[in-house]
């Protein structure tokens, strides 16, 4: 089950919001659990015991390492094998298949394997219960004695299948104090409005121009098409990806939970660490916290900095999907990273504005050729085709039709990616504050218009 979809806009919220609102309060974190199951199990039932032994599991051993907490050792050990049985199920199910094809590929064997399908938000649900057990050994947090708390926090459905990933160490008061007024109910149904529109509206449109250029064969297109359909993309990753972390606040707040920001606007960034620093903010927060600072961070060597950092940026990639064009993707970022903060930065610093945008979103670009080619040899292709190495020229006519059919789409993308759009919203309201039910209830209907009429709905960070 996804957000945008009639079945959980018309039915499945209605009545889990009557349901929560009806209960007694003591209650409720019971129902958000079941509901949240029940959310989990729509497309694939199977999984939902995959995930409750994941609960149970991670329920016990977070018991189990307090417990042997003046023991060093023996704490040392339950996390170890906390971590180990995580991340093996993690491994099994995300990427069992990627090793043993890389080892068929090397050694030019044929290793049978059944390919299996990717539990929807299990990289997601991973991550929370792994810093929820390393929380725990590092004394910052107490376990959860109460089993339905914990598993609440492990499935709520919100931000179970695309984020924002959510530590237990910034839940925890909220699993049993919290308080839904009707101004934060308003406040979370106008940030759920605008991550629909965002997806419904803009990503979805926007993705079926880069889908359309993708089914040509690369190197026979334009130098003009091949941009529309990178900057398509560009533009819809971060509609789809931003607009269901919209959408997961607004039903947290909902429900009187306060998730963290996700994106803060990474397309007017100046450099690659600003724009890293703005995109995906809780997987960035995650890593920083669980790996590089545990690794030293930058608190280390020059050599052992680097180390952390290309680390830190495979594992990164490797998160994104089990392909090497992920890895590839990774260890893009984490040497574009390196390069500003040994070489560019003073130089970027005298550079105007518009200079600096430019230089990054280039190489944000480039970096989407990259994560959306899972073959590498396509994505070097494309990239040929972006600067000219193509037989198809400059300019084509595929590439003047789908820049004049959709350079009104593309041009209101760009205001709405950057703060302009929320701006202007914000002083239209203040001076008429009726503008804002008008503009949300437009955005509303022509949202659920288009999923009555549409069929293409696709969501990008599903696999993950």
């Amino acid at each position: 089950m996804v957000f945008s979809s009639i079945f959980f806009l018309f039915l499945f919220l209605p009545l889990v919001l009557l349901a929560n609102f009806l209960a007694p309060k003591f209650i409720r974190n019971a129902i958000l659990w079941i509901f949240s199951l029940v959310f989990y199990a729509w497309g694939e039932p199977v999984y939902v015991i995959l995930m409750l032994f994941s609960t149970v599991f991670n329920y016990v051993m977070g018991l189990d390492i307090e417990s042997r907490q003046l023991d060093r050792k023996a704490a040392r050990n339950s996390l170890i094998l906390a971590v180990a049985v995580n991340l093996f199920i993690l491994g099994f199910f995300k990427y069992s298949g990627f090793l043993i094809d890389t080892v068929n590929q090397i050694f030019s064997v044929d290793i049978p394997y059944k390919k299996l399908s990717l539990p929807i938000g299990i990289s997601f649900y991973t991550f929370q219960t792994l810093s929820y057990i390393l929380d725990i050994y590092w004394k910052k947090i107490r376990a959860q004695k109460n089993f339905i708390n914990f598993g609440l926090y492990v499935a709520m459905f919100p931000q179970l299948i695309a984020g924002p990933i959510v530590r237990y160490i910034d839940i925890e008061p909220q699993l049993t104090e919290r308080r839904v007024t009707l101004a934060s109910f308003g406040l979370g149904t106008e940030y759920f409005i605008k991550g629909l529109a965002k997806k419904v509206l803009l990503a979805n449109s926007l993705g079926m121009v880069y889908t359309s250029v993708q089914e040509m064969q690369v190197g026979t297109f334009s130098v003009l098409t091949a941009w529309v359909g990178i900057l398509a993309y560009t533009f819809q990753i971060y509609f789809d990806f931003s607009g269901y972390s919209d959408m997961a606040i607004g039903l947290g707040k909902m429900f009187g939970f306060q998730f963290m920001k996700n994106f803060d606007y990474p397309y007017i960034s100046t450099s690659v660490t600003e724009f890293w620093r703005r995109w995906h903010i809780s997987l960035g927060s995650w890593f920083r916290e669980y790996v590089y600072i545990p690794l030293g961070g930058n608190r280390v060597s020059v050599p052992k900095h680097i180390r952390n950092i290309l680390i830190v940026w495979a594992l990164t990639g490797l998160w994104h999907g089990a392909s090497w064009n992920f890895v590839l993707w990774g260890l893009y970022y984490g040497l574009l990273l390196l390069v500003e903060k040994y070489f560019l930065t003073p130089l970027l610093q005298r550079c105007p504005s518009w200079v600096k945008h430019l230089y990054t979103m280039l190489f944000v670009i480039i970096g989407w050729v990259l994560f959306s080619n899972t073959s590498i040899t396509d994505a070097f292709g494309y990239l040929g085709n972006l600067f000219g190495v193509t037989n198809g020229g400059i300019i084509d006519p595929t590439g003047l039709y789908l820049l004049k059919t959709n350079l009104i789409l593309m041009v209101l993308a760009v205001l709405v990616c950057t703060p302009w759009a929320y701006n202007q919203f914000k002083r239209l309201i203040q001076k008429f504050p009726a503008g804002a039910i008008v503009i949300n209830l437009i955005l509303w209907l022509v949202s659920v218009a288009y999923l009555v009429y549409e069929t293409y709905n696709p969501f990008l960070y599903f696999r993950f």
